[in-house]
């Protein structure tokens, strides 16, 4: 053996003593609680008494799959996947750009604009359920001082604004997610290249189109892929304002339900695999479609 090969080895042998906790955690945390998951899936037993079981093979799947109630969740989680990520991707770009130009008071603006994310969804979503309360709310009350509206609107009782209020709930709090990973690509762009541009005599609208455009483009796609992902996994903002109103109930709600609510671990397990399925394979498809996994030079 070769004085490089032993360095080899020894090197190999360290990156796996370094590895070696997180793969313990993530064994721990992750892939233990999804096999146990997966494991009773497969199983008809309840919540009340899980050590009591048959196997019953896909059963439950089938139940999930055939069930009217869980595809009406697909289809709402669905639509405030893309409704809400497509605003807070529109407004992230559009904000950073504006806290990536030099003003007085920038840093001020810029911490200020993290407060909505910063605050705890359960908080936020109580807080513009009273704003949005069509007695006594500061949201009715101020549409109609302006002659708007002639009496408050039931925002969070009317089954047809209710899905509407949660996305714009959500576009509140997580776009200053948005607007701090696409601000962070934006500074990493070289000055040079605006300057060279400048002097070239390139529009602005130009400027932005062929160097903005294309360089904050990976922040973009990972800030789409980190907001598409959790808002997939929606569930304390909708339960929170809503709880399991059907106008409203998402893919984690409805296993939730079917878990909690009826005691059903074979079939809340499977709705749970279900969702976890999904989810991956949209991740999958976002990951191709915008070329994440990809290096970018």
């Amino acid at each position: 053996m070769t004085p490089t090969d032993r360095a080899r080895r020894a090197e190999t042998r360290v990156a796996w003593l370094f590895v070696a906790p997180l793969v313990v955690i993530l064994l721990a945390v992750a892939i233990w609680p999804l096999g146990r998951t997966v494991f009773f899936a497969f199983t008809d037993a309840y919540l009340d008494n899980p050590g009591s079981y048959e196997f019953v093979g896909f059963a439950n799947f089938v139940t999930v799959w055939e069930d009217a109630t869980f595809w009406r969740a697909v289809r709402n989680t669905l639509v405030f996947t893309v409704v809400s990520v497509g605003i807070e991707t529109m407004l992230g770009l559009a904000i950073a750009l504006l806290l990536h130009r030099a003003f007085f008071g920038r840093g001020l603006v810029r911490a200020a604009i993290l407060i909505p994310w910063a605050m705890p969804m359960v908080v936020s979503t109580r807080i513009w359920d009273w704003m949005l309360n069509d007695q006594f709310g500061l949201i009715n009350k101020v549409l109609v001082e302006l002659g708007i509206i002639a009496k408050g609107i039931a925002w969070t009782a009317d089954p047809s604004l209710l899905l509407g209020v949660v996305i714009f709930i959500d576009v509140w709090v997580t776009t200053p997610f948005m607007v701090l990973l696409i601000l962070a690509g934006l500074q990493l762009i070289p000055e040079e290249l605006y300057e060279a541009a400048e002097v070239s005599g390139v529009p602005h609208w130009k400027r932005f189109w062929s160097i903005t455009l294309p360089l904050v483009a990976p922040a973009i796609g990972v800030a789409m892929l980190f907001r598409t992902l959790d808002a997939l996994r929606m569930f304390d903002l909708s339960y929170v304002l809503a709880a399991n109103n059907a106008n409203t109930m998402t893919m984690s709600i409805y296993a939730r339900d079917q878990l909690i609510g009826f005691q059903d671990l074979g079939v809340g397990s499977a709705a749970s695999t279900w969702v976890f399925l999904i989810i991956g394979l949209i991740a999958i498809v976002i990951v191709g479609l915008l070329r994440l996994d990809r290096p970018h030079h």
